[in-house]
């Protein structure tokens, strides 16, 4: 399944680093989005390394997951598909 990473987890003043809010398509409310919380994440650079990650929870009510990666994604990440398995 194909998600969308949408921005670094992050407050006011910090980012984290390892932490990606992901959107995926087929989820539109946070009960759809709470199914996928313990599933692996694959992001894959145009250079063709790939990162894993797991999907942690759910954030906000409009079915958008928070996921935890072993190593950082770079900025280049943002707007690029993830795969969820």
């Amino acid at each position: 399944m194909k998600g969308k990473v949408i921005q670094f987890r992050r407050g006011r003043h910090t980012i984290k680093e390892k932490h990606f809010l992901i959107e995926i398509e087929a989820c539109k409310t946070r009960k759809d989005a709470e199914k996928f919380v313990g599933k692996d994440v694959e992001w894959k650079s145009p250079a063709g390394k790939i990162i894993q990650g797991k999907i942690s929870g759910a954030h906000g009510n409009k079915g958008v997951v928070r996921a935890i990666f072993e190593k950082g994604l770079p900025g280049q990440a943002i707007t690029t598909n993830a795969e969820i398995k």
